[in-house]
């Protein structure tokens, strides 16, 4: 998501770590000011005195320059040749020059005009909404729970559910890459891959089931997660809001009257039938637009992204056989954690426009990067103590999914895929083999060695500028 480090003048970023070239052109500086006929004497060594009147003239443009680079480029720009550097100021080249320009100038840093906008401003009622629309699903298995054994078929939809949840990473990525080339690709990206989801997490469900009639009710599950993910990542969430609202209408009800079986299973089914006729149309107007002629990414570039859910989802499960209610808290937060991550963008950008140094800007990306993490944590801890839940275990695991999606914002992919995929096979070779089996400590001990290599992992990739310019 990051762009390029970009280098014309005049631009906000060139008060601090960017190449500040000058803004105004200057008439190029003429290699013979003396008299034609003026006789040079061989002299060794600088000339001081035309060094410090060159210093005095550009000190307005060299005092900013953070690096005597800086200073070079500028002098190359201004038209200086090599011959006017040896027989003018005495100095063997252009760099020799240009140091000793820089060390002759005192540093000074102007501050910007006026103040740029923030161009990671977070869209608050999206965030929140898109939160929402994680936890509603979980309504149908609400509506649904006096109608068959949830205990009983629950490793079915597991199933189903952990091959959705890879399988939709992978296919929302490679549907953002398609979507930098037309809206046209994008919607036939998302078309194929979401069947394709669909029957390969169904017909993995249907192993555990044995098939049997909760196979139907694994591919309802699947289908729903194909289209709501098609709706997700083209940014329809007030849509799929929409298509959800008999669920929320049933569950409103349940207090106070019983439905009966027939509705208790309509209002699902219409729910669905809903969510995937508001996929279609929105597919089919993507479809309609004309093609657009570009290079098609590759498939491996999407191959972390799909791990990485692979392995949320699995850490997410173990979670969810502990603290049920950590594993709904856990949902709705991924709304207010999406705005943080739209906040350490925006807070490291005005951190770069006040940095002057490398280090200095570390500093700065470290302490928005414990500021945004610390709210998000302190904004769970109420619900993981309202639910009387593992609060340790699920702030960790927290932690993990947070600093993991961070990086993936930056277009780093495989380091946090890497330390998820230990994390959940660590956690799940000791919650099933371990000497013993479903200890509650396992699971926080291992979140919290994968948050800190993952947040040891930002602060080295993420505290250069090169990410945020």
């Amino acid at each position: 998501m990051s762009g390029p480090i970009f280098l014309e003048p005049g631009r906000a970023e060139q008060d601090t770590l960017a190449i500040r070239l000058a803004a105004v052109p200057r008439p190029r500086r003429r290699q013979q000011d003396d008299a034609t006929l003026a006789i040079r004497l061989p002299r060794k060594g600088p000339d001081e005195e035309a060094v410090n009147a060159l210093a005095a003239e550009l000190a307005d443009r060299i005092g900013p320059a953070v690096h005597a680079y800086e200073v070079a480029a500028l002098l190359e720009a201004d038209g200086l040749s090599a011959a006017v550097i040896q027989q003018r100021y005495g100095h063997p080249d252009l760099f020799s020059l240009a140091s000793a320009l820089y060390e002759r100038v005192p540093r000074a840093f102007p501050e910007p005009a006026m103040s740029a906008a923030d161009p990671w401003r977070p869209d608050t009622v999206r965030c929140l909404l898109r939160g929402l629309l994680f936890a509603l699903p979980a309504l149908a298995y609400l509506l649904t729970a006096p109608l068959w054994s949830v205990d009983r078929y629950a490793p079915v939809l597991i199933v189903a559910g952990i091959a959705s949840w890879a399988w939709g990473q992978a296919l929302g990525h490679r549907a953002h890459l398609r979507l930098a080339t037309g809206r046209r690709e994008a919607a036939r990206t998302l078309l194929a891959g979401s069947v394709l989801g669909a029957v390969v997490a169904t017909g993995l469900a249907a192993l555990p089931a044995g098939g049997g009639p909760v196979t139907a009710v694994a591919a309802a599950q699947s289908l729903y997660l194909a289209g709501a993910g098609v709706l997700l990542v083209l940014g329809r969430e007030r849509l799929l809001l929409a298509a959800l609202s008999p669920l929320i209408a049933g569950a409103a009800v349940l207090p106070w009257w019983e439905p009966g079986t027939l509705l208790r299973l309509a209002v699902p089914l219409l729910a669905l039938l809903a969510t995937l006729a508001a996929a279609t149309l929105v597919l089919a107007s993507g479809l309609a637009v004309p093609a657009v002629a570009g290079p098609r990414p590759r498939l491996r570039a999407s191959v972390p992204y799909g791990l990485f859910g692979l392995a949320a989802a699995v850490l997410v499960m173990l979670e969810g056989r502990r603290d049920p209610y950590a594993v709904i808290a856990l949902t709705l937060s991924m709304g207010p954690a999406e705005w943080l991550l739209y906040r350490y963008r925006g807070r490291s950008v005005a951190a770069l426009h006040a940095s002057a140094t490398p280090r200095a800007f570390q500093l700065r990306s470290s302490g928005v990067l414990v500021l945004c993490l610390s709210c998000y944590l302190l904004l769970l801890l109420p619900a993981a103590l309202f639910t009387d839940s593992h609060a340790l275990g699920l702030l960790s695991l927290a932690a993990v999914l947070w600093t993991a999606l961070l990086l993936q914002a930056f277009g780093v992919a495989w380091p946090p895929a890497a330390v998820c995929l230990a994390a959940a096979g660590a956690a799940g070779a000791f919650t099933w083999l371990g000497p013993s089996p479903g200890h509650p400590a396992v699971l926080p001990a291992v979140c919290g060695v994968a948050a800190v290599a993952l947040s040891a992992c930002t602060v080295v990739l993420l505290g250069r500028p090169s990410p945020h310019a």
